[in-house]
């Protein structure tokens, strides 16, 4: 009776959930607004970047009407931050030498690896689907670049309603970043032609670009990105149902 039992019980396991063996690959891009949480603040408003690179993903189950995922990507990324500098009265800040208002922007670049559990409703094979991403993500920083309309020299520091500005002039200490993203999408899928997934994704960095120690100027210096991407991948491997 109890072996009996059992065997009823993983049956009606099995049942519930359905096998897949999909894997597919393909190529994404998309834009990145990205900027840096700094501990003094710094003010800021968003750098704009590219990010693209290769999609893979394995479909592994259907679960009730969830399509269970692995996702992971590995893509090339421009990430950075552009410094709003304002007086205390909210008017830009004036350059005494170029009479223009001071700007000044740093672009890092980056190899990124997400990594996602990527959870599906809606059709399968053909037709719409919504998705969610959820995972870590790693961060290996390639170089980094400034643009700025003024020099150190001519910087009107003075006159700045937050005088933070050793970032300017601070290189990457930290080349491995690593944190948290979740991502929102829609798939369209074609038979034999497909799969089309529009995203957008939200990172949130737990690591610092500066070092964080009692004696380091910056108590943080995280990322936070924003970025909206278009992926497509075509099927290598595809379970017969």
């Amino acid at each position: 009776m109890a072996l009996a039992g059992l065997l009823a019980i993983q049956t009606t396991a099995a049942q519930i959930g359905e096998h897949r063996n999909d894997f597919a690959v393909g190529v994404n891009g998309g834009y990145v607004l990205s900027n840096v949480r700094f501990t003094p603040k710094v003010p800021q408003g968003y750098h704009g970047g590219f990010t693209g690179g290769l999609s893979l993903r394995y479909v592994c189950e259907k679960y009730f009407s969830t399509i269970c995922s692995v996702y992971a990507e590995v893509n090339y990324a421009q990430l950075g931050w552009k410094e709003d500098i304002r007086t205390v009265t909210d008017e830009p800040v004036i350059n005494g030498t170029t009479g223009v208002a001071e700007a000044y922007s740093r672009t890092i670049n980056y190899v990124q690896v997400p990594v996602f559990a990527h959870l599906a409703w809606g059709r399968e094979d053909r037709g719409f689907n919504f998705f969610v991403n959820l995972g870590p993500q790693f961060g290996f920083y390639l170089s980094e670049s400034t643009d700025a309309n003024f020099t150190l020299e001519q910087r009107n520091a003075a006159d700045r309603a937050v005088n933070v500005v050793a970032q300017d002039t601070m290189a990457v200490e930290k080349k491995f970043d690593y944190g948290i993203a979740v991502g929102l999408g829609t798939e369209y899928s074609i038979p034999k032609a497909g799969h089309l997934l529009l995203e957008a994704r939200y990172y949130y960095g737990l690591g610092n670009i500066y070092g964080d120690t009692k004696r380091d100027f910056f108590g943080s210096s995280n990322y936070g990105n924003i970025v909206v991407k278009l992926s497509y991948l075509f099927d290598i491997t595809k379970t017969k149902k």
